[in-house]
This record gives structure tokens, sequence and C-alpha cells, in this order.
């Protein structure tokens, strides 16, 4: 009778231990659960070979490696590539720009040299800046003719490029207030569309041309002196490095997802 009781009370505590093993399941699946959130919080090609080897490891499993390497895309996840240049092209591109300011160098040294043109170059292009006296009289928007033939040279070094081209219009900070012209705005942008005219008359193509006027902003040097408000008087024509790219719709990978 008491080798009956001993039996009974080992199966009664033999069953009452067995939720461990349960319990340990559980366990071991949520690590691997949290495991695989944290792999898949950063996109690595190597964590992923790690994980996907330690689960196969973990669970005996046989199932075949189908981790998506770098050449693949990830299921579920939208990538958007930002377009842009190989070291060659961007060193090809940077080249031909620097071609374009030594020319306009050329073609207006003498300005340059008397202070009232500078031709600079930088990642958004080739900018040649040309003080507006040197363009319009005071408070006008009407080209000197003495101008009209430095423009028509740069024209022609323009004309065999095929870059966007911006002019923009500057003034510096005296207000004006006439019938033509209200504001510095409106002067500054006239100023630049005149200056856009006389391109289109010597062949440029009016599609690859647009006119900023920034009126008394975005001064180069202080209003505070006569020479300051002239530097701040002026013209410049920009060459865009690159032409704007091509508006492309983002499509919804899943419309339903949508709030």
């Amino acid at each position: 009778m008491r080798r009956r009781r001993k039996y009974l009370d080992q199966r009664q505590s033999d069953s009452h231990e067995r939720w461990l093993v349960s319990y340990a399941d559980f366990i071991t699946l949520l690590f691997a659960f949290f495991v695989v959130m944290y792999a898949l919080s950063t996109v690595s090609e190597g964590k992923y070979r790690v994980l996907s080897d330690s689960l196969v490891s973990a669970f005996h499993s046989k199932t075949p490696n189908t981790v998506p390497t770098a050449a693949q895309p990830i299921p579920g996840v939208v990538q958007l590539r930002k377009p842009g240049r190989t070291a060659g092209e961007g060193g090809r591109q940077r080249e031909q720009m620097r071609g374009i300011g030594q020319d306009m160098l050329r073609v207006l040294g003498s300005l340059v040299q008397d202070g009232q043109v500078k031709v600079t170059q930088s990642n958004r292009g080739v900018s040649v800046e040309i003080n507006a006296s040197v363009l319009f009289a005071s408070g006008q928007a009407q080209l000197r003719a003495n101008s009209n033939q430095a423009l028509q040279q740069v024209a022609r070094i323009l004309s065999t490029t095929e870059q966007v081209i911006q002019v923009e219009g500057y003034t510096d900070d005296s207000p004006i207030s006439t019938a033509q012209f209200p504001s510095n705005w409106e002067l500054s942008a006239a100023r630049a569309s005149s200056v856009v005219r006389l391109f289109i008359e010597n062949g440029l193509a009016s599609e690859r041309l647009s006119v900023v006027g920034y009126g008394p902003n975005h001064s180069v040097s202080a209003n505070d002196t006569p020479e300051g408000r002239a530097q701040n008087r002026r013209v410049t024509i920009m060459i865009l490095a690159e032409s704007p790219g091509k508006v492309v719709e983002i499509p919804l990978s899943d419309p339903a997802q949508m709030p």
C-alpha cells in the first residue's frame, strides 16, 4: 500500500512539471519573433544571412534559403532611388561648365578686369554677374546701346550649349515708385526680362530661359554706402548645371493601406 502511494505521488509530480516544456517552447518562439523584428528594422544583406542561418540551425529546417539579396527588391517595401549621375558623367559636366566659364571670361575680359563682371562656378552651375550700371540707366529697364555687343557675345556662347539659363535681377534697397515700376520687384524682373528678350532675339530657344526678380533681397553688400548699393544692383546670368528631371508620380504599393 505504501509503495503504491509513493508511485502515485511520483506520477503526480511529473504531470505538474510538464508545463515547463510548453513554456520553454513558447519562450523560444517569442525570442525568435523578436529577433526577426529587429533584423527587419535594419535591412542588411549580412544580417539577413546570419538570421537565416541561425533559424535554419535552430529549427533544423530544410527549407532553402530565399533571403533577398542586395540586387533583389524586398517584398512589400517601396524603394525610391534618387536619379543621379555616375562619377564619369559628373566629371565631364564639370569640365563642360568650366569651359563655358572660360569662354565667358574671354568675351567679357575687359569688364571682368574693371570689376563690372564676375564669373564663378559652383555645384549649381556657372554664374555671370553683371553690374546693372553696365546694362541700364538708373531706375530704367531698357538696355543701354553699348551693352548689346557684350550680351550678344554671351548669347553666342550660350547658343552652343544645352543648359537651362536663369536670368536673375537684383536691386538695392532704395525705394522706387513710378508708374512703370511701383517697386523694386517690378524693376528687377523687368531688367532680367530685357536680357532674356535680347537672348531670344539672338537665337536662344525661349524654353531654355527663365526670369526671376529678387528685388532688394539677396544683397551681396551692405546698402549703407553708395558703393555697396551699386554692387547690389546687378543682373546674374545663371547657366544651370543640370536640367530639371522629369516629374514622375510615385504609385502606392497598396492603396488599401492608406488611412
